[in-house]
């Protein structure tokens, strides 16, 4: 497509995978995101938890002057502490949920318009209990956010069986929680990520055709998942073209193909569709970013 991408999306980039340094929220930030503040390419950024409170302003200063569109990312947080909204044990899922609350207490301070998280894992029987769990978990975090703002709540699919293994999971099981959480919040949507479709055993058009009255989200990237023994394999979000690896330019193009024939991008359209590519071994995370931005300007050109 001949006409500038820039009027059909707003492009994003997950901070916390491009720079896997900043994910634990230590350190000094704000250098790496003014990278991409500074960076004319994205009008969205993904950050995490910043743990301390004045680099945290510092982040939130430049977020705020270079008018981006800001997503927090929970999932680092529930990722990194076992949190499991669908836990069967009340003080586990409790737990889990305080997790996210949390987060959402520092999206607030960020100024971010939505928060991504995920599932826990897939339990091993009794599913549809699971299921209810992690509805009800969502329910609560929703009304616990509506109180604060308008902070739109955003659950992300994984893989079910390579990596994660979490429950949500495939993503037809993800639209039936939406249709629960949407009857008290309408806001909510769900994530849906190129980098997870291969893991998920579902195409483009698969997912995105069963999601697409729900998708409020959408990360593009990689996977390799040929041999367990490579440092990439699993959801590790390898860069586009990674040797062995799923996704490249073919595939990212029928993935914008499909966003554009459900909606979720179009001309005038301010709905992101962010970068989730992370440094292999001792790549180099900046040069990453500009593989990711020609890979994504490639895949345009097809359409």
């Amino acid at each position: 497509m001949k006409t500038d991408l820039q009027h059909f999306m707003q492009v994003g980039i997950v901070h916390f995978m491009a720079y896997p340094e900043a994910m634990k929220g230590e350190g000094e930030i704000s250098e790496t995101v003014r990278k991409i503040v500074t960076d004319d390419f994205f009008s969205g950024i993904e950050v995490t938890r910043v743990n301390d409170p004045a680099e945290r302003q510092k982040v939130s200063s430049l977020l705020q002057s270079g008018r981006m569109a800001v997503g927090f990312g929970a999932q680092p947080i529930l990722l990194s502490n076992k949190g499991d909204l669908n836990s069967f044990d009340p003080e586990k899922r409790k737990a889990a949920i305080d997790l996210v609350k949390a987060g959402i207490d520092q999206a607030y301070e960020l100024n971010a318009a939505k928060l991504g998280f995920l599932s826990g894992p897939k339990p091993d029987q009794d599913v549809d209990r699971a299921l209810q769990l992690l509805t009800d978990s969502i329910i609560e975090l929703s009304q616990y956010a509506r109180q604060k703002g308008n902070l739109v709540l955003s659950l992300e699919t994984f893989d079910d069986e390579t990596d994660k293994k979490c429950l949500i999971g495939p993503n037809h099981l993800a639209v039936e929680i939406a249709k629960e959480v949407r009857k008290v919040d309408p806001s909510f949507g769900l994530m849906l990520d190129l980098s997870h479709l291969p893991m998920q055993r579902e195409t483009s058009k698969d997912a995105l055709t069963i999601a697409r009255d729900y998708i409020n989200h959408a990360h593009i990237g990689n996977c390799y998942i040929k041999d367990k023994n490579d440092p990439a394999y699993g959801d590790q979000h390898p860069r586009f073209g990674y040797p062995g690896s799923e996704n490249d330019v073919e595939e990212l193009t029928e993935y914008l193909r499909m966003l554009l024939e459900i909606g979720y991008i179009g001309e005038g359209s301010r709905n992101v569709v962010a970068f989730e590519v992370k440094p292999v071994r001792n790549e180099d995370s900046d040069a990453i970013i500009a593989q990711s931005k020609r890979t994504l300007i490639q895949a345009w050109a097809r359409l």
